[in-house]
């Protein structure tokens, strides 16, 4: 299978099934705040909870670029599997969480084992598509993530039916489960042709922090980043504050219009991308300026709305560009960072936003308790705005594909 002209696209099946676990793991905390604080008193503050959950930014952040360094020089298939089994392990001990300081420190392993995920996943997955099928197969492996995202907010419906310590457990089981599965049947990838030589520890990330095209890229990455994860961390406390409903209710409402219309983006964004560039180098470029560009009237109405309609109407558009964009960064960085180095330059570039999500989550949490919450979603399209304009004035490929260290221009 592993030499089949189908096993690229086993593998995004492959790693789409751990983007869920990465997403769905981190996720249901958000939506089970309500069940846990009954159990541990201090979530009832929601200053406390931005801090749980801004703990694990901070700490996601930290190791990204180190895991991308990692992935960059060891086989990437045991990377993902120890990665996929520690943070699942983290899961399952959660449930048995007593005290907030005891959520807290297994949140911050959790941060630590979910970051050597993504730019070992994504990477890997970029070596097995080449540019007609790169954008399509990054943004299927980014629906993962997304679906995630949507059964993390069943989190609350799964812990008012049983409890929130059985929820953690049967999900860290079933990641653990699923690292033997990969372990069977992941394999790394290996070109026909053997690879440039690696180059040693630092002077990798010498050759990604001397690309100035990578800076624009990662300023373009981490501002996004800001609303992006104010959405998943936030949007249901939006939904259950404006809309005057339980979270057993707002979690699912938010997370699934968000994800469904991630789904959508994905399914246009990613084709558009891989065709457009054939025909032009900025094609990649132009589909995620749009698809960032729907993000910006979302934000306002998400901000201002109160009604059913109007918010699900917002969030979906969010959600429709947002998978645009997603679709295409990955796709966008091999434009200007080989092979030999992507894995460094995405952990840089998640690092980036990792932490705008650590400041804004830890932000929107003091900004729910001073009553603040939409007014900051709708103040957040100012950041996109200065995003895409950044992208389309100062980014310039001259290749589909980057398959050598030599730096791209600007």
């Amino acid at each position: 299978m592993k030499n089949s002209k189908y096993y690229p696209w086993v593998v995004v099946g492959l790693l789409w099934f751990v983007a869920l676990l990465n997403y769905l793991d981190r996720q249901m905390l958000s939506t089970m705040k309500p069940a846990i604080q009954q159990s541990i008193a201090e979530l009832e503050s929601a200053t406390s909870f931005g801090r749980l959950m801004a703990v694990f930014l901070w700490i996601y952040g930290l190791m990204s670029p180190v895991s991308g360094i990692i992935a960059d020089r060891i086989n990437r298939k045991y990377l993902i599997v120890g990665s996929l089994f520690v943070w699942s392990a983290v899961t399952l001990l959660m449930g048995y969480a007593t005290t907030f300081n005891q959520l807290y420190w297994l949140r911050a392993v959790m941060g630590i084992s979910e970051a050597l995920y993504i730019p070992a996943g994504l990477s890997l997955i970029a070596d097995y598509h080449q540019s007609s099928t790169r954008s399509l197969a990054v943004g299927i492996h980014m629906t993962g993530l997304y679906m995630g995202q949507a059964l993390g907010g069943f989190g609350a419906t799964i812990a008012a039916t049983f409890s929130w310590q059985q929820t953690f457990h049967w999900f860290g089981l079933i990641g653990i489960v699923y690292a033997v599965v990969l372990l069977l049947f992941l394999r790394e990838y290996r070109p026909p042709i053997e690879k440039q030589v690696r180059p040693n520890f630092f002077s990798g990330i010498k050759l990604v922090v001397l690309l100035l095209p990578f800076w624009v890229i990662f300023l373009y990455f981490s501002i996004p980043s800001i609303p992006g994860w104010a959405i998943k961390n936030w949007l249901p406390t939006l939904f259950a504050g404006t809309l005057h409903i339980p979270m057993s209710e707002a979690g699912p409402l938010a997370t699934i219009t968000t994800a469904l219309s991630s789904f959508i983006g994905v399914a246009i964004g990613g084709p558009l991308s891989d065709r457009w560039v054939q025909r032009n180098l900025k094609g990649r470029i132009y589909t995620s300026a749009i698809g960032l560009s729907l993000t910006i009237p979302a934000l306002l109405f998400l901000g201002i709305g109160n009604g059913t309609f109007f918010l699900i109407a917002a969030a979906f558009c969010f959600g429709v560009g947002f998978g645009m964009f997603d679709a295409n960064n990955m796709p966008i960085l091999c434009q200007f960072v080989a092979p030999a180095n992507r894995a460094t330059a995405y952990g840089l570039m998640n690092m980036g936003g990792v932490f705008s999500g650590a400041v804004v989550t830890d932000f929107l949490g003091k900004s729910t308790d001073a009553g603040h919450l939409g007014r900051d979603f709708a103040l957040m399209s100012l950041v996109i705005l200065a995003a895409v304009a950044m992208l389309l004035i100062f980014l310039r490929p001259q290749t589909r594909d980057l398959t050598t260290t030599a730096p791209a221009s600007h």
